[in-house]
């Protein structure tokens, strides 16, 4: 195994934090802004995704911690679009949760053979990402018409 970029990893895991801290945000304004007859589910699923987000970004930072290193107070930036059909709600979903497993994969390829557990969380976060990924697609199907 190599050594683990520890510098690099902690950097990484801020960002990290600070994108899941600004999905708690995206999320939660989602919820509130969806109307319409099928508000009720899409709400509980927007605001599911700003709880695991929360969850998300305590998780990074208890790892960066660990490593000594010391969490930002930061979120990322949000942009707003003032677009808020659910249609439009869900592609910017999607395009947050691209980002996030992109920044999952970097994680992973600094971890990678050099620290087993870090391997494993970054593994497991990718996992995840890739199955909000599946169920935003499928959710915005309804509005492609296929």
């Amino acid at each position: 195994m190599r050594d683990l970029d520890q510098n690099k990893t902690i950097e990484l895991l801020n960002s990290i934090m600070e994108f899941e801290l600004a999905g708690v945000v995206r999320y939660t304004h989602y919820s509130l802004m969806v109307t319409g007859p099928n508000r009720l589910p899409i709400v509980q699923f927007f605001q599911a995704q700003a709880t695991e987000s929360l969850t998300h970004a305590q998780q990074a930072g208890e790892i960066l911690t660990g490593l000594e290193g010391h969490p930002s107070q930061k979120i990322a930036p949000i942009e707003e679009t003032y677009q808020h059909s659910v249609k439009d709600l869900l592609e910017e979903s999607l395009v947050h949760e691209k980002k996030a497993l992109e920044m999952y994969k970097t994680l992973l390829g600094v971890v990678e053979n050099a620290s087993i557990y870090l391997e494993e969380y970054a593994r497991t976060m990718i996992g995840q990402e890739e199955l909000h990924n599946i169920e935003i697609r499928k959710m915005l199907r309804d509005y492609s018409g296929n």
